[in-house]
Order: C-alpha cells, then sequence, then structure tokens
C-alpha cells in the first residue's frame, strides 16, 4: 500500500513540474513576443547606442551622486571629441549650365569627375535644331562634393542654376542599426527557445517568428547600407547644352492648340497626295482593272440573250 501511495505521489510531483515547465515557456514565448513588438516600436530600453558605433548598457553608466544642481566639469587637460566626424549627411547639388564648346566641356568634366574619385551614374543627351543638351547624374566623395561644384562650373557661358540641398540622416542611421541589434538580440532567444521546443506546433510557431525577425533585420541592413552609400557619395544632377542656332530657340516650346489644329489638315492633305500619287504610279494596273470590268459585263449581258434564243 506505501509504495502505491509513493508511486501516486511521484506521478502527481512529474504532472505539476510539467505542468510548470509547460507554463514557464508559454511565459517566455509571450515576453518574447511583447519584446519583438516593443524593438518595432522603440528601441529596447537597455540597449542604449552610442553614438560613435560603441553600444553601452544602462548599468555601465555612472551613477549621479551629490547634488544633483551641480554638474560635472569637463576636464580642460582632456581632448573634445568633434561631434561632427561621425555625421551622415546626403547632399544633392542640381547644375544648369551654357557651355561655348559642347565636346570640350563635355571631355574635361569627365576627366575631373576621375580626379575627384566619382563616376557617371546616368547619362541622357538630346539635340534639337536649337542646342544640344546633356543631362550626367554624378557620385563623387562627400569630401570632394563643394571641390567638384565649383570645378565643374568653372570656365562656363551662364550658369543657369545652382542649387544645393543637405538631408542629415544621422538620427536614423543610428536608429536603424540599433534596431538591427535589438532584433539580432530576440532572435538568438527564439533560437534558444526553438532547441527546447517538444512538438511540431511549437516548431513552426517559434520559426514563424525566426523568420519575420529575420526579414526585417535583412530590410533595415539594406536601408543602413543605402544610406552609408548615400552620405560617402554625393550626387551632382549636371545638365549642360551648346546653342546650336539661336533664331530656333523658339521651336522647342511645345505648340498651341491652332498649331496642332493647323498640322492636323496638313497631315490630311498630304495623305491625300501620296494616295494620288501612289494611284497615278500604278496606272497600268488601273486600266488593266478597268478593261477586265467591261469584258466581264459584256459577257453576262450576253449570256441572257443567248439563252432567250
Amino acid at each position: 500500500m506505501k509504495k502505491i501511495s509513493t508511486a501516486v505521489a511521484a506521478l502527481l510531483l512529474l504532472f505539476i513540474v510539467a505542468c510548470t515547465n509547460a507554463s514557464k515557456k508559454e511565459q517566455e514565448f509571450d515576453t518574447l513576443k511583447r519584446e519583438v513588438s516593443d524593438v518595432n516600436g522603440n528601441v529596447n530600453a537597455d540597449f542604449k547606442p552610442d553614438y560613435f558605433g560603441v553600444t553601452t548598457d544602462s548599468t555601465d553608466l555612472p551613477q549621479q551622486t551629490g547634488d544633483p544642481e551641480k554638474k560635472k566639469q569637463p576636464n580642460p587637460s582632456q581632448p573634445i571629441p568633434n561631434p561632427d566626424w561621425d555625421k551622415k549627411i546626403i547632399k544633392t547639388a542640381n547644375l544648369n549650365l551654357e557651355v561655348k564648346d559642347y565636346n570640350a566641356f563635355y571631355a574635361s568634366t569627365r576627366e575631373r569627375i576621375r580626379s575627384f574619385g566619382g563616376y557617371v551614374a546616368q547619362e541622357e543627351q538630346q539635340q534639337s535644331e536649337y542646342k544640344l543638351e546633356n543631362t550626367l547624374s554624378i557620385k563623387v566623395p562627400v569630401d570632394q562634393f563643394d571641390n567638384a561644384l565649383t570645378q565643374i562650373s568653372t570656365g562656363v557661358e551662364k550658369i543657369n542654376e545652382k542649387k544645393v540641398t543637405s538631408q542629415d540622416v544621422t538620427s536614423e542611421y543610428i536608429d536603424t542599426r540599433s534596431r538591427i541589434e535589438a532584433k539580432k538580440q530576440v532572435r538568438l532567444r527564439y533560437m534558444d527557445l526553438l532547441k527546447q521546443a517538444k512538438n511540431m506546433e511549437e516548431i513552426l510557431s517559434v520559426q514563424s517568428e525566426i523568420n519575420g525577425i529575420q526579414e526585417e533585420i535583412e530590410s533595415a541592413t539594406g536601408r543602413v547600407e543605402y544610406l552609408g552609400h548615400s552620405s560617402a557619395y554625393s550626387t551632382i544632377h549636371l545638365t549642360f547644352y551648346q546653342v546650336l542656332n539661336a533664331s530656333a530657340k523658339g521651336n522647342d516650346a511645345p505648340p498651341s492648340l491652332g498649331t496642332k489644329i493647323g498640322n492636323a489638315f496638313k497631315t490630311g492633305w498630304g495623305w491625300i497626295v501620296d494616295l494620288f500619287v501612289g494611284l497615278v504610279s500604278i496606272w497600268p494596273l488601273c486600266l488593266l482593272v478597268f478593261v477586265l470590268v467591261i469584258i466581264y459585263r459584256k459577257t453576262r449581258i450576253a449570256k441572257p440573250k443567248e439563252e432567250v434564243g
């Protein structure tokens, strides 16, 4: 009887332990889901990014003691870091230039771009009766941006437009990198939870969460790479042209409604003239068709008369 009681007690104890472990797994899974939601909205509070690429934990920060009104004075012997050394700024410029010699300016510009360490990302050339025009999308290192603008716009006939814009994406760059690190930490915890899964349902559920986090990490990584390249290489949208015939300047303007209607009448009359000329050019064939039609009609009329006789 005692052995039976002992066995029952052991079974009850094992059942209670199993229920406790299952409850802990569910709580850990729910906690991970909440952390993922927090990462999507805000970076984990314990994960504090250093703006110079070093991550620190909140527990490593010095605790303030004494009078809160007294602020710690900087040590004059220590060097003050330059806050602008790691800035991520996207610079863009629009240039519209009139040049005297199209070919000479084009060749010199390509040579200057190579000397700056840049490259031409896109090029489009157009020519009309009035002018010969080219549009270039130029990428140059950010430290050569101002020098490139000065060199390209030197020695031209006229500067029609010069516009420079700057976009500071430092906060977005740092925030996105911080989110990537936080998501990686959550993914590692999901990987540990995946090893502890006991059935297929738990495996599929955890794997689905891991796949979703991996997609978010890859998307954020692509954004970081784009911001890094865009801030490392500035963009210059250059449009330059040479005037070929100054008297034909108005020809580049879009035609009015009356001009379009007049052109339509001219086009229609041209089609009629072309049709008439085409018929005249094949007059032997037309004459042959005309003779065949007359013979055919005479034959049709002669047959009824023979039948009546």
